[in-house]
């Protein structure tokens, strides 16, 4: 089976290599919105299935399983996407500042003939208080601008985390040993 990663996440095409060495890359152009008020993990899996809808009608998916993701940042009731500019990265890490938060990842597994496995993964993270110079120090490294809630785990964002609850790698864009056991769970049906 090919696989397609439907994604312009350089994280994301890190992970999913730990599982799969052969596997394409394609971005599908994707209406990215979700309804006002919808639970933050059912918006993420909402994001993650369009993205992967958009993929098997814009690209050649028929003997293929495409892989789309979408991560949120949930803090205070409000959802945090990737910051417009620096002032909302701003905004965004003196909200997550001393406080805990929850990362959620949708992702969608889906077949040209129809077959799917679309789930969410949930990790808290716990952020150290942060003054005002350590969050302008850290977007002048300009890491925190493609990514949801303005930071990364796996850049320089680790020192502005003080634990975590969960998977990591579902932290960085992907759960990857969950993504593992759903294919599985996907493939065994193509066999039934």
């Amino acid at each position: 089976m090919r696989y397609i990663l439907a994604s312009a996440s350089p994280r994301r095409r890190e992970i999913f290599g730990r599982i799969e060495e052969d596997f394409e890359v394609l971005v599908p152009a994707a209406e990215e919105s979700v309804p006002e008020g919808m639970d933050h993990g059912k918006a993420a899996m909402l994001l993650a299935e369009t993205k992967g809808r958009a993929a098997l009608a814009q690209f050649d998916c028929s003997d293929a399983m495409v892989v789309a993701a979408d991560t949120v940042v949930s803090a205070e009731g409000e959802m945090l996407g990737k910051p417009k500019d620096a002032e909302d990265a701003y905004r965004m890490l003196k909200l997550l500042s001393g406080k805990t938060h929850t990362v959620y990842t949708g992702v969608a597994l889906l077949t040209a003939d129809g077959r799917e496995r679309i789930f969410c993964d949930a990790t808290e993270v716990e952020f150290y208080e942060l003054s005002d110079k350590m969050i302008r120090d850290y977007i002048n490294t300009n890491d925190p601008f493609d990514k949801a809630g303005a930071y990364g785990i796996q850049g320089k964002g680790c020192i502005l985390i003080k634990g975590i609850k969960g998977d990591y790698f579902n932290v960085m864009g992907l759960p990857v040993a969950k993504l593992f056991r759903e294919r599985e769970i996907l493939l065994e049906t193509q066999e039934n």
